[in-house]
């Protein structure tokens, strides 16, 4: 680090951010973020490469990629241009995983679209099988426990 690049206090990145600190420190101690220096007194500093690499995960978390994945995601990273492939490989699986929750949540939509509509014309009353009308097994396993 130069004596003139500027730096951030946990406080001001997790105001710049709307992370909370304690985030922040989690983000570290599991790996997501490079160890953060410290100053002699003990606090962390951010430099503009570590904001880069918070930005960077925060994007990621915000795109719905688990920790889990994103843990393996900075390994990889970490150890450079060789694991590009397995990188790229990673993202596409995390965006499939989207895709699916995308149409499961469709899917919840026009159910309850439908069951509203129901009320609104009055046939709610009306016997149904609404397991067997909703198509409640051609859901994706489990996908309502998300």
């Amino acid at each position: 680090m130069t004596n003139t690049e500027k730096t951030y206090t946990i406080t001001e990145v997790s105001e710049l951010y709307q992370v909370n600190p304690n985030t922040l420190r989690y983000y570290e101690r599991i790996g997501l973020l490079p160890t953060i220096p410290r100053k002699s007194n003990g606090n962390r500093y951010f430099t503009r490469e570590m904001l880069n690499w918070l930005e960077m995960v925060i994007c990621l978390r915000h795109s719905g990629i688990p920790i889990e994945a994103l843990k393996t995601y900075v390994k990889l990273l970490q150890q450079g241009e060789k694991t590009q492939k397995e990188r790229e490989w990673l993202l596409k699986e995390q965006l499939e995983t989207l895709y699916q929750r995308k149409e499961n949540l469709q899917r919840s939509i026009d159910r309850l679209e439908h069951k509203i509509s129901l009320y609104e014309s009055g046939e709610i009353n009306q016997a149904t099988s609404y397991f067997e009308e909703y198509a409640i097994l051609e859901d994706q396993e489990n996908s309502w426990k998300e």
